[in-house]
C-alpha cells in the first residue's frame, strides 16, 4: 500500500528519485543533463532550488515551491517563452491570444500554469523529460526511474534546511568520490562556489551571511565542522557494526559522524523538523494516520538530533 504523499501550499521538499533496479545508468554527461533541465524548469514553474546532488544512481533535490498566487499574462508569457522558446506552440498561441483579445485563454493559461506550485507535477515534468532525453541519447526504451519519488516536508528553518542540505550536498563525500564536495560539480554547493546564481539564492534563503562570501563561508564551515568532515569517505572509514555496537552501548554520535551516514529519517520521514512544525503537520493531514496516535513529533531514534523531530517514526535501522 502506498503511503499518501504529503503536500502543503508553500511548503520545502527533500525529494529523491532512484533509477530502475538501482542501475547506475547516470555518467557525468547524464549528470549534467539533469542540471540543465532541473534550472530552466524551476525558473518556469516558479520553484525554488535550494541545492541539488545528481549521482549515478540516485538524484536529491531541495527545493522550495512557493505558496499558489495569481501570475498575471504577460508574466506567464515571459516564462513561457524562456522556457519553451519564443517560436514554440504554446507560448505562440499565448501571445496570440494576448493580441486578440487582451488575456490568455483559460485553457492556454491551465495548459501553462498546471506544473506550478505543484511537487508531484514538477517532480513528474522533470523525471519524463529527463527519461526521454536519455533513451534518445542511449538508443534504449523503457523506464528509467524504479517507481514514484520520495518526498519529505522539511521545515523552513535554519536548522532543518542546514541539516538536510549539508546531508545533500556531502552524498559525494559519503560515496567516496571526492574528498571535498566543492570538487563534486553535479551538486548545489559547487555550482553555487562556481557562480550559479540560482542555487546561491537558494542556500542564503537559510545562511546568515548577507553577503554569498559570508555565506559560503558559513555554509563550509558547517559542511566540515558541523555537518560533516573532510578526507575520506565513511563507506570506507567508519565500520557500521561498530557505530550500531557503540550505540547499543549508549554512545552518541556526533552530528558530523551522523551525516556522513544515510540516516533515513532524511529520505523517508514524512516530515522534518521542530515539534511543533511536525505537530502542524499532522494536525493539517490527521486523516492519514491511525485513530490512536495523538501526537505527530516522533524523535529521530539513535542518533542526536534533539533539535529535529519527524513524522514518521521508522522504528528500526535510523542509520543505515
Amino acid at each position: 500500500m502506498r503511503r499518501a504523499r504529503i503536500k502543503e501550499a508553500g511548503a520545502v521538499y527533500h525529494c529523491v528519485s532512484r533509477t530502475v533496479g538501482g542501475q547506475f545508468l547516470l555518467d557525468d554527461f547524464a549528470k549534467q543533463r539533469l542540471v540543465d533541465l532541473l534550472l530552466p524548469l524551476a525558473q518556469f514553474c516558479g520553484v525554488e532550488i535550494i541545492t541539488y546532488c545528481m549521482m549515478s544512481n540516485h538524484f536529491h533535490l531541495l527545493i522550495r515551491i512557493p505558496a499558489s498566487s495569481y501570475i498575471p499574462d504577460s508574466a506567464l508569457l515571459l516564462r513561457a517563452e524562456r522556457f519553451y522558446g519564443k517560436q514554440a506552440l504554446l507560448p505562440s498561441l499565448a501571445r496570440a491570444d494576448l493580441q486578440r483579445t487582451g488575456s490568455i485563454s483559460s485553457h492556454i493559461r491551465y495548459s501553462l500554469s498546471r506544473r506550478m506550485g505543484d511537487v508531484s507535477a514538477f517532480m513528474k515534468e522533470f523525471k519524463q523529460r529527463f527519461s526521454r532525453w536519455f533513451n534518445r541519447h542511449s538508443n534504449r526504451f523503457g523506464t528509467v526511474w524504479a517507481e514514484r519519488f520520495s518526498s519529505t516536508l522539511i521545515e523552513d528553518s535554519t536548522t532543518a534546511l542546514q541539516t538536510v542540505a549539508s546531508y545533500i550536498d556531502l552524498n559525494p563525500v559519503r560515496a567516496g568520490l571526492v574528498s571535498d564536495p566543492k570538487d563534486y560539480r553535479f551538486c548545489g554547493y559547487s555550482a553555487a562556489l562556481a557562480g550559479n546564481l540560482v542555487v546561491r539564492n537558494g542556500l542564503m534563503s537559510f545562511l546568515s551571511g548577507r553577503s554569498w562570501g559570508a555565506a559560503a563561508a558559513e555554509y563550509r564551515l558547517n559542511l566540515f565542522t558541523t555537518a560533516g568532515v573532510a578526507g575520506h569517505s565513511d563507506k570506507q572509514v567508519i565500520n557500521r557494526d561498530a557505530i550500531r555496537a557503540e550505540l547499543a552501548r549508549g554512545g552518541r554520535l556526533s552530528l558530523p559522524e551522523i551525516l556522513r551516514l544515510r540516516v533515513r529519517h532524511l529520505t523517508a520521514g514524512v516530515a522534518i523538523g521542530s515539534r511543533d512544525f511536525v505537530n502542524q503537520v499532522f494536525a493539517h493531514h490527521r486523516s492519514h494516520f491511525g485513530p490512536k496516535r495523538i501526537e505527530g513529533a516522533r524523535p529521530i531514534r539513535g542518533v542526536p538530533l534533539p533539535h529535529l523531530k519527524t513524522l514518521r517514526d521508522l522504528r528500526v535501522n535510523a542509520i543505515g
